[in-house]
């Protein structure tokens, strides 16, 4: 029988990142931290080819996602997402730390990822876990009326941030950021990112800043234009919700995953036996015991285990805040 799998996680200097994911990110997990580095990203799961995840845990431990995949295949992921998807885990599953803003981007629907990159699009979402005062975000235009043809004077005259949608955040704020919606994460804001196994990214305004030769990074205008939601409204991708104790509320809901929220406090059973897929616990407050069968695990803040589709039911216990995600 399967277990809560955990996995090491893979962290990425970024020309915006920062500490704090030192902090978050502990060294007994098995990540290779150079505290010299600023991290802008920990990969806590994933399928990106050279990038897989490899497991912590358990007598699975020091085998890559796919190579558990290959084995217990529709028993691990679910029968729907075996046959779907493969021997390749559909999420990636991020912790950023933005220790500066990020450059403004877009990432391409399958379609056109496919046909430019033999890659899957980038949907994704964005739960706010830690942020300072005043910090913002961007997401969408503020007219959703903009054309083609205003987008690119606006770019090409530099004003690029004047007709985005800016948004100041809080702690707990969820976005959810389809293809095609040009966005940008603020300064000081952390947030766990859940999205589609992809790594396509089109750079459109990098704030004219330099990296660390005092080279500008490069841009991606003329690829990303054909790849814009112009008519993306901003304002509808910060989703509303109201947390309950001890229940599964959701959050966000499309083909690519589900992600719903759960406020533990005490102990907490979910039966999971109708459920054709995987599930997720990120953990991003407090702590918890996940428990399958005869086997627990215990999470704190940006740590995640893996419930594999046999599962029936779960047992939680502990206070924290957990993100539950899967894929219908």
């Amino acid at each position: 029988m399967l277990y809560p799998i955990k996995f090491i996680p893979r962290l990425k200097e970024r020309l915006w990142g920062g500490h704090q994911l030192l902090a978050t990110v502990k060294a007994g997990k098995g990540a290779k931290i150079d505290p010299e580095k600023c991290y802008g990203e920990s990969w806590e799961l994933s399928a990106v080819p050279g990038d897989e995840s490899v497991v912590a845990n358990g007598m699975l431990k020091k085998n890559n996602i796919e190579e558990i995949i290959e084995v217990y295949m529709g028993s691990l992921v679910g029968e729907k997402n075996y046959e779907r998807f493969g021997l390749t885990f559909p999420l990636l599953i991020k912790s950023l730390d933005c220790h500066d803003v990020l450059s403004v981007q877009v990432h391409p629907d399958d379609e056109l990822a496919a046909e430019r990159h033999n890659s899957y699009g980038k949907t994704e979402m964005w739960y706010v876990s830690g942020c300072e005062p005043g910090a913002a975000l961007y997401v969408g235009f503020k007219d959703t009326s903009i054309t083609r043809e205003e987008y690119l004077s606006a770019v090409n005259e530099d004003r690029l941030p004047e007709i985005l949608n800016r948004v100041e955040v809080k702690v707990g704020d969820v976005f959810f950021i389809p293809a095609g919606t040009v966005h940008a994460l603020g300064k000081g804001i952390e947030v766990l990112e859940i999205q589609q196994t992809s790594d396509v990214t089109y750079r459109i305004y990098d704030w004219n800043r330099v990296d660390d030769k005092g080279n500008p990074r490069e841009l991606h205008t003329a690829l990303a234009v054909d790849a814009i939601d112009f008519a993306s409204d901003g304002e509808q991708c910060h989703m509303k919700y109201e947390a309950k104790e001890n229940t599964s509320v959701n959050m966000v809901d499309c083909p690519y995953f589900t992600t719903n929220i759960i406020s533990l406090n005490g102990d907490k059973e979910f039966d999971y036996a109708s459920l054709d897929s995987f599930v997720l616990y990120i953990c991003t407050a407090g702590e918890a015991d996940v428990t399958m069968g005869e086997h627990t695990e215990h999470i704190e803040p940006y740590e995640l285990v893996m419930i594999p589709a046999e599962a029936d039911v779960v047992k939680l216990n502990g206070n924290a805040t957990l993100l539950e995600v899967y894929i219908k």
